[in-house]
């Protein structure tokens, strides 16, 4: 996808040095835009080899509002191992830190809470919740069944009252959905937006959320927006970022999605839909900044 490279060329050409939390090192731009549109294609990206099995577990790790990491290491998915709720594996860049950080299972009220259950308080990563808080997902769902016209069918996981308790403070922090001509256009708002490892993810991720969301309301899949705010490379991941700018994006056609045995959003698990016809350049190794 061009529109994503040329993101990371303005960042290569234009960014200024940022420090930052993990102590790497950045070169930062403020603010991008990054849009396509579903009828293209799936924007799982072809200049690097990207791991849809992964993406699509997290999400639905999120869809149904599970905060235990084990969860996701079940299905052999590794993306959160480095993370822990801070009350009781306090951030820190200490080998004594990560190590308590990857041994501790509960990741605090992250993401998947916040649609399900936001306002409810938060116990522990096995605390039935059934019922508790406000359910922002059913309600987005319900909302566009009842009214598609509504401008206010949005998603919030910044829950200022609860992110010292997270492993992780939300990056990608709410989404929109709107319905046009009867197209289903999510738009998502990222603060903090890992160019070269994260970024890649988190269109593809909000790209299957819009799938299934139109599947769920039978609509038309529309466009895929996303306002990215402090947009930054790591300064380990240059290297990298040149090398994927030398891949010709058209070398390879964007694959599709094929979602089988769907009945509701509700139900749907990661193995029900499959990437056809993907194909891609190499895969580019980057170091993950704790």
């Amino acid at each position: 996808m061009q529109a994503y490279l040329d993101i990371v060329k303005k960042i290569l050409e234009t960014g200024e040095a940022k420090a930052d939390r993990t102590g790497v090192g950045t070169r930062a731009i403020a603010g991008a835009l990054f849009e396509h549109d579903m009828s293209k294609g799936f924007p799982l990206l072809t200049t690097k080899k990207m791991p849809f099995k992964v993406i699509a577990s997290e999400l639905e790790f999120f869809i149904k509002g599970i905060t235990d990491k084990e969860w996701l290491k079940e299905r052999n998915n590794h993306i959160w191992d480095e993370w822990a709720r801070p009350s009781k594996a306090p951030y820190g860049h200490t080998e004594e830190a990560k190590k308590r950080m990857a041994e501790e299972r509960d990741l605090g009220p992250v993401y998947g809470f916040q649609w399900r259950h936001f306002g409810a308080a938060y116990d522990s990563y096995d605390t039935d919740y059934t019922g508790k808080g406000t359910d922002q997902f059913k309600n987005l769902v319900d909302g566009i069944k009842k009214d598609p016209n509504n401008r206010r069918l949005i998603v919030n996981s910044w829950n200022a009252s609860m992110l010292h308790d997270m492993g992780l403070p939300p990056c990608h922090y709410s989404y929109q959905v709107t319905v046009i001509n009867g197209r289903l256009n999510l738009l998502w708002n990222q603060r903090s937006v890992d160019t070269m490892l994260g970024l890649p993810f988190n269109i593809a991720s909000y790209a299957l959320l819009l799938h299934l969301l139109a599947k769920e309301t039978g609509l038309s899949e529309g466009k895929l927006v996303g306002f990215l705010a402090d947009v930054h490379i790591y300064n380990n991941h240059v290297e990298g970022a040149r090398e994927q700018l030398t891949r010709d994006p058209n070398t390879y056609r964007l694959s599709h999605l094929q979602t089988e045995n769907f009945t509701s959003i509700f139900d749907w698990k990661y193995d029900d839909t499959k990437v056809v016809d993907y194909e891609s350049h190499p895969r580019i190794s980057f170091e993950i900044a704790v």
